[in-house]
């Protein structure tokens, strides 16, 4: 695996990555899917006979980020448990075990001349992945751009650098044992800064650069990149509860789409309740959120319903907290609703309860996010849920990709014309 000094960058080293990866690609793109598959199920073989070494490594990142005061919810992105490694090596073999998209025809068009015109899916080809604490991130990446035929350059977060290395050792031995490049994936390793500064400017071997990770980071290289970005912004997840909710239902779903996990993009931030219910859900709910550590902030009419939720500012409601806190409002109408989504929303997901088939139809069509939901938590947004396998991130783009991005949104298409000696006159 390539690998760079830890504590200092030269450029020139981030542009042989970017060479080889180029190389890599022009071998990626018509890889056998035998190949392919045995590789990603060699990685997930690995994980798990392997499981101490890597929790070995990890458990140096972790005393390190303890040491640096990191909030439990980074901790929880950062930790490879037994059940984190096990979810990581099923999502391998989901991967694995899927359809190839690389090489599919839509269907042809025949033209008056007789010239058949069609399109093939193909890999998108050198993808830099950018991204911070989670290092599942590292396996779910390289497992995706490798099945859809792309090669990657991978730049995890400092405070995962020493699981990450590990889990780079992983994919070599994997894509060795496939016979299939090296340099099909390769590790940045430093955790100097301007590597990435040098990774986004390659626009001469990387194709498209994805980030993940916080506003900062996001900005920074929205600012600075000459490579072409998919975005994943920050997660700002709605739930409205209508009028005509199931109010049990409503309850149990606020409570998952809350508490299942606090670090993720699909936690839901903000709760929205029409005032017709509002008296008769949220007493009972405010009290299995509070059992449960979460502090609520709330509109003026929240907080005379509940004297233990703090009066909530605007900050409240433009938050990704991450966190055991929920901003809750009362709202008039379905419209209301929708308002406040469209001005605070991060176009991530968001969710309706309602039994009213029109409500839920409104909703879905009018709320312009990346996933809309009716009768689930917003905890759903994630590619394993939806089918893919695992994901690169959600995009909240509007051109190429958007919402969970899987292998079908690491490849592009590419027209291709059959004829037989036709002649433009």
């Amino acid at each position: 695996m390539t690998t760079l000094a830890t504590t200092q960058t030269d450029t020139s080293d981030i542009r042989l990555l970017g060479k080889q990866a180029k190389r890599a690609a022009a071998i990626m793109r018509t890889a056998p899917g035998k190949a392919k598959a045995q590789a990603l199920h060699a990685m997930a073989d690995l994980l798990l006979t392997q499981k101490q070494q890597l929790q070995a490594e990890n458990a140096k990142d972790i005393k390190a980020a303890r040491a640096n005061g990191l909030d439990s919810a980074m901790l929880e992105r950062l930790a490879l448990s037994d059940t984190a490694l096990d979810v990581m090596a099923q999502g391998l073999r989901q991967i694995a075990d899927m359809p190839d998209p690389v090489g599919g025809i839509t269907a042809s068009t025949l033209r008056p001349n007789g010239m058949r015109v069609a399109q093939m899916r193909v890999p998108l080809g050198v993808i830099g992945i950018i991204y911070e604490s989670r290092p599942n991130v590292t396996i779910d990446a390289a497992a995706l751009c490798l099945k859809s035929g792309n090669a990657t350059v991978l730049r995890g977060g400092s405070e995962a650098f020493y699981s990450n290395m590990a889990l780079g050792n992983i994919i070599q031995q994997g894509l060795s044992q496939a016979g299939l490049p090296a340099h099909a994936v390769q590790v940045v390793g430093t955790t100097d800064r301007a590597a990435v500064g040098e990774l986004i400017t390659l626009t001469d071997y990387i194709d498209v650069i994805i980030p993940r990770g916080g506003k900062g980071l996001i900005a920074r290289l929205s600012a600075d990149a000459k490579v072409p970005l998919i975005k994943h912004l920050d997660g700002n997840c709605h739930i409205y509860v209508d009028a005509h909710a199931d109010l049990d239902q409503a309850h149990d779903i606020a409570v998952n789409a809350k508490t299942y996990r606090y670090g993720i993009c699909g936690t839901m931030e903000t709760l929205l309740v029409h005032t017709d219910v509002a008296a008769s859900l949220l007493p009972q709910l405010a009290l299995t959120l509070s059992n449960k550590g979460v502090e609520l902030r709330g509109c003026e009419r929240t907080c005379a319903l509940l004297p233990q939720a703090l009066a909530a500012t605007v900050h409240d409601w433009e938050t990704e907290y991450l966190g055991p806190t929920l901003a809750i409002r009362i709202v008039d109408t379905i419209d209301q609703a929708m308002e406040h989504i469209a001005l605070y929303s991060s176009e991530h997901t968001e969710s309706i309860i309602t039994e009213n088939l029109h409500a839920a139809t409104r909703f879905q069509n009018e709320v312009d996010s990346s996933s809309v939901y009716v009768n689930l938590p917003t905890c759903f947004a994630d590619g394993f849920e939806y089918g893919l396998g695992a994901e690169i991130g959600i995009s909240t783009n509007r051109l190429h990709a958007r919402g969970p991005v899987g292998l079908e949104g690491l490849t592009t298409l590419k027209w291709v014309l059959t004829g037989n000696g036709q002649l433009r006159g």
